[in-house]
């Protein structure tokens, strides 16, 4: 076993440059915390918009999905800032749901409102973006060879 016991200079570490790649890597990929946070607020906004837009009691399935959903983007957002190494895989996952949200009153509801066809579309259009810039950054950042931690 190694004697890790100095506390001098890590210039003679043997993992010393293993070290500075890593240290690298990760404060190089942080640009897309720029991305987490939006990420993270949409998924909040479309949790709460069925009370905010005041379609809980005459769209129930819809308050429902709404939650879900929200609840879904934010879990996602959650994971690209702890593992985005792992997780920005998912960024597709991300765009498909900003495409359901969009076309989801109709389906999951029942004759929307012009209120409820406004937020989800809204809502599903970020979340569609926003999914595109994730997946943007997670191919750059593997293509620079450094990976999005």
């Amino acid at each position: 076993m190694a004697d890790v016991s100095h506390r001098g200079d890590l210039r003679d570490h043997p993992d010393a440059t293993e070290m500075r790649d890593r240290y690298a890597r990760v404060m190089g990929g942080r640009d897309v915390t720029l991305i987490d946070g939006p990420v993270f607020l949409v998924g909040l906004a479309c949790a709460v918009s069925p009370w905010i837009v005041h379609f809980s009691t005459n769209q129930p399935a819809l308050a429902t999905h709404n939650l879900i959903v929200g609840i879904a983007i934010a879990v996602l957002a959650l994971g690209f800032t702890v593992a985005p190494q792992r997780m920005y895989g998912l960024s597709g996952a991300m765009c498909a749901l900003g495409v359901w949200l969009v076309i989801a009153p109709w389906i999951v509801g029942s004759s929307p409102d012009a209120g409820v066809i406004w937020t989800n579309a809204v809502l599903g259009g970020l979340t569609f973006l926003l999914g595109l810039a994730c997946t943007a950054v997670a191919m750059k950042s593997s293509r620079g060879g450094r990976s999005p931690i």
